[in-house]
């Protein structure tokens, strides 16, 4: 969430920053619960200094062996309003913190204005798109010719948006998760952590799941948890409740898990194929840094990101989303684009964010210099990539005219040596 004092400082300022995003803030629900607590607040601590004067008062008059109970039935009284104005002032603060989860994250000055992805600027694009003597064809029908991706098994042992692989296509699928790990993990110093897939509440409100976006998880209500959406909810949680002493910074987890998305919102958008499914894979990325950090990691976070998608040859480019594209809870976000033959377009494979400190003030995750007080921690997550829009990506891109698929020389000691996957 951003600094509570903004809002109570310099509303205007957030205003203009959040009308950016096209978010319109509540000011007069923020102004009037801002009066009310700066009302009981002062009339809580009119009470506390008139029950600190009795009690004085009382101490003298038994010192004296005077008669103090007229004294203490009026602090008694005291201490009654003061408890109802406390009750009060907890549930003001309440109302002003549930109003805070629901307010996106403020926009860093570098990004660009406009109101959807139309407006996202290109950063810089890598290699040119290959091209075919023959009629590019998409990922479902490559698979579906090879037979060794089968929709229809999976809407029977399911139900749609959801794939069944086999053979060498489950394998190059499990090849390319193995493979980004250990790129991550050799060559850009990330530590590899194996997580839950399931989360608590508090998680996934620390990261900003919740409430906003409840509609689109999945939730086992018996057991109180949900499915994560992606690694960023538990990997980042690493640090929820904690104080990072500043030497340890920064720190760079990766994880590769399964994630579940309900895709509420996405109602006939790429029903066909694997692009948009219920459970698929990522490689997860996740920076947690000092402040002044943060960017200098973002960009080095997205050109690990990159960095798997040259390794595999692919032709991607990478957009800087504009302030009306920008997820909820990103100040700044680069969109990895991979090129998909059997689409003729770009789509995005990874999405690479700084959060600032608005995850962090959600979790509580903090780092202390030394001799100093403790400060909100900056939290980036990205992307390394989709294991699923990678397979897409390989299969369309590497396909041959006779249906083929010629496997990228760094998976091929994953798969056994294999140079092409034939029917």
């Amino acid at each position: 969430m951003i600094a509570p004092h903004l809002l109570r400082n310099d509303l205007a300022a957030v205003c203009a920053n959040l009308q950016r995003r096209g978010y319109s803030l509540d000011t007069a629900t923020i102004s009037a619960l801002e009066k009310r607590r700066k009302e009981v607040q002062s009339e809580c601590e009119k009470l506390r200094a008139q029950r600190n004067e009795k009690s004085r008062t009382i101490g003298i008059a038994k010192q004296n062996k005077e008669d103090a109970s007229a004294m203490i039935a009026e602090v008694e009284t005291i201490n009654t309003r003061l408890t109802s104005a406390d009750s009060d002032l907890e549930k003001i603060q309440s109302e002003f913190n549930a109003l805070l989860l629901e307010i996106p994250n403020l926009l860093h000055d570098s990004v660009p204005d406009g109101k959807d992805e139309s407006s996202n600027v290109e950063a810089r694009r890598w290699s040119e798109p290959p091209q075919f003597d023959f009629t590019a064809q998409d990922h479902v029908a490559l698979g579906e010719q090879l037979q060794l991706i089968d929709f229809p098994l999976a809407v029977k042992l399911t139900s749609a948006r959801f794939v069944a692989m086999h053979g060498q296509i489950a394998q190059l699928h499990r090849a390319l998760g193995q493979f980004m790990l250990n790129l991550h993990i050799s060559q850009h110093g990330y530590r590899e952590v194996y997580l839950p897939f399931m989360a608590n509440t508090a998680t996934l409100t620390g990261t900003g799941q919740l409430p906003k976006f409840e509609e689109d998880l999945f939730y086992a209500e018996r057991d109180g948890l949900y499915l994560i959406p992606t690694a960023e909810v538990v990997v980042t949680n690493i640090v929820r409740d904690s104080i990072v002493a500043a030497e340890e910074l920064p720190l760079k987890f990766v994880c590769h898990t399964p994630c579940f998305r309900r895709e509420a919102g996405s109602y006939g958008r790429d029903t066909r194929g694997m692009l948009r499914q219920h459970q698929f894979e990522k490689v997860e990325l996740v920076h947690i840094s000092a402040p002044e950090d943060s960017y200098t990691a973002l960009e080095e976070l997205t050109a690990n990101a990159e960095a798997v998608l040259q390794a595999l040859k692919l032709p991607y480019r990478t957009v800087a989303l504009c302030s009306g594209d920008i997820g909820f809870a990103a100040a700044k976000t680069y969109d990895i684009e991979v090129w998909l033959p059997g689409q003729d377009a770009y789509r995005e494979i990874s999405s690479c964010s700084n959060c600032e400190d608005f995850q962090a003030r959600r979790m509580q995750g903090r780092m202390r210099r030394s001799g100093a007080k403790p400060e909100y921690l900056h939290t980036l997550n990205g992307s390394g990539i989709a294991v699923g829009r990678a397979l897409i990506a390989v299969m369309e891109n590497y396909q041959q005219a006779d249906g083929s698929i010629v496997i990228p020389e760094v998976l091929r000691p994953y798969m056994n040596g294999a140079e092409a996957i034939r029917a």
